[in-house]
C-alpha cells in the first residue's frame, strides 16, 4: 500500500478541485508539481508586505526585500549542501542554468578537437546548448549508448569518455524512461581526463537527497517549479572557481563592478550571472518550497518516489496492449507508455475526461523518441502527495481508453 507522506494532499489547495465531474487526479508532476500553501502564502507575503528591489536602495522595504533574497540563497545552499552561498546562482530555471554553462564556460574554453559527452535520453535543454556550442567551437558531440531497457552502465560511458573529452553532461534522472544515472562513478570517469561534469538536476533534486559536495558535479541545474516553488526561478550551482572562470551571458545592471564609456568590469560570483531585477518573489518561494521539503524529509519523499515508479511499471507492464518503457528497477516516479493503436494525445483526452491529469507528447526529448521507435508517448509522472488511489485510477483510465477506443 502506497499511501501519500503524512496525508499531505491537504496542503495542496488545488488538490481538491473537481475536473469533469471527478475528483483531480494529478499524475504530470514531471511537467511541474502542484504547490503548498506555505509557498502560495510566502509569495503573496512578499509582495503585501516587503515589495521592493534588492541591493539598491536603503530604504526598509528594500533592506528587507534584499535580506530575504540572500536567505533564499542560503536556503538553496543548505538543501543542496553547497559549502558557500555564492556558489548558488539563481536563474530561470534549469534551462536557463544550462546554457549558462554552455556559453559562459563552453564558449570560452572549448575548441576544435574538443569533445561533449551526452546520451540519448537528454532533455533537449540538455543537448540543444551543446549542439550550439559545438557548432560555435568546432567540437564534437559524442554518445553514451543505452541499454535495451534505457539506462547507463559505467562500461558504456567509459568506451566513449577519453583524452578528448572536456564536458560530460548528464540528466541525474531521465524525465521519460525513469532511468537513476550513476552520475557520481561517471563523473569520476570524466575527472580522471580533466572534463567538468554538468549535471541536470530537474527531475533528481526534488525527488532524492541532494549533496553536492558527494555528487561529483562540477555544475548542477535544476527548477523551482518542480520541486513545489514558483515557475520562473531556477538554480545552477557550480563550484567557485569554476563560476569565476565563466563568463556571464547577461549584460546590464547589478552585474558590474565598474563602467565606463569604453570598459566594463564585473561583479564577484554569483552577482555577475544575475544582470537586471531578479525574480525576489520567486526566490522567496523556492526557499519556502525547500523548507517545506526538508520538513517533509527527502529520503521519505525518495523512496516514496521509487516505489510509486516501480509499482506503476509493474501494474502497467501486466496489462495487455500497453508498451511501458524504461527500467523496471531502479525507476523513479513517472512511467512512459503507450496503448497499442491508440495516439498518445486521444489518451490523454480521454483521461482529462476522468480527471486524470497526465502529459503526452516527445516530452522534450525526441532523440529518445527515435531511440525507442515511436512518435511520442504518454507520461504518468508521481510527486510525494500521489497515493495507491492514483495508481489504481491510472490503470482504471487505461481500461477506460481502452473500451473507449474499442466502441
Amino acid at each position: 500500500m502506497i499511501d501519500a507522506l503524512v496525508d499531505l494532499k491537504q496542503d495542496f489547495p488545488i488538490l481538491s478541485r473537481q475536473i469533469n465531474g471527478h475528483r483531480l487526479v494529478y499524475l504530470d508532476s514531471a511537467a511541474t508539481s502542484q504547490k503548498p500553501q506555505t509557498v502560495i502564502d510566502s509569495e503573496i507575503d512578499f509582495y503585501t508586505r516587503h515589495n521592493a528591489n534588492v541591493l539598491r536602495s536603503v530604504h526598509t522595504l528594500a533592506e528587507e526585500a534584499t535580506t530575504l533574497y540572500a536567505d533564499a540563497r542560503q536556503t538553496v545552499a543548505r538543501f543542496i549542501q553547497a559549502r558557500r552561498p555564492e556558489e548558488v546562482v539563481f536563474t530561470r530555471g534549469t534551462t536557463e542554468s544550462l546554457n549558462l554553462v554552455a556559453r559562459g564556460w563552453g564558449d570560452k574554453f572549448l575548441t576544435a578537437g574538443d569533445e561533449i559527452v551526452v546520451s540519448p535520453m537528454e532533455h533537449h535543454s540538455n543537448l540543444i546548448p551543446w549542439q550550439q556550442v559545438a557548432l560555435r567551437t568546432g567540437a564534437q558531440l559524442k554518445f553514451i549508448e543505452l541499454t535495451a531497457d534505457g539506462q547507463i552502465t559505467s562500461q558504456a560511458a567509459q568506451e566513449v569518455i577519453g583524452p578528448h573529452t572536456r564536458i560530460v553532461a548528464l540528466s541525474a534522472i531521465s524525465n521519460v524512461l525513469g532511468t537513476i544515472n550513476p552520475i557520481s562513478e561517471i563523473a569520476v570517469m570524466a575527472h580522471a581526463v580533466g572534463a567538468i561534469m554538468v549535471v541536470d538536476g530537474a527531475q533528481s533534486v526534488p525527488h532524492q537527497p541532494t549533496d553536492v559536495t558527494t555528487l561529483g558535479a562540477d555544475f548542477l541545474a535544476f527548477s523551482g517549479h518542480k520541486m513545489c516553488g514558483p515557475t520562473g526561478i531556477g538554480v545552477l550551482w557550480g563550484k567557485l572557481p569554476l563560476l569565476e572562470a565563466c563568463d556571464p551571458v547577461t549584460y546590464g545592471g547589478e552585474m558590474i563592478a565598474y563602467v565606463d564609456r569604453d570598459h566594463a568590469t564585473w561583479a564577484e560570483v554569483p552577482e555577475k550571472f544575475e544582470g537586471g531585477t531578479p525574480n525576489i518573489a520567486g526566490a522567496v518561494g523556492l526557499a519556502a518550497a525547500m523548507r517545506y521539503l526538508a520538513d517533509v524529509g527527502m529520503q521519505r519523499i525518495y523512496q516514496h518516489s521509487i516505489s510509486l515508479g516501480e509499482e506503476a511499471f509493474r501494474r502497467l507492464n501486466h496489462m495487455e496492449g500497453v508498451q511501458v518503457y524504461g527500467p523496471s528497477h531502479p525507476r523513479s516516479g513517472l512511467v512512459a507508455f503507450n496503448i497499442d493503436q491508440v495516439h498518445p494525445h486521444d489518451v490523454a483526452q480521454v483521461f482529462d475526461a476522468q480527471g486524470v491529469a497526465i502529459r503526452a507528447g516527445h516530452h522534450c526529448a525526441q532523440p529518445l523518441m527515435q531511440w525507442l521507435g515511436v512518435g511520442s508517448t504518454a507520461r504518468a509522472s508521481f510527486y510525494f502527495y500521489n497515493t495507491d488511489e492514483d495508481l489504481d485510477a491510472l490503470v482504471d483510465a487505461i481500461l477506460e481508453t481502452k473500451r473507449y477506443f474499442r466502441r
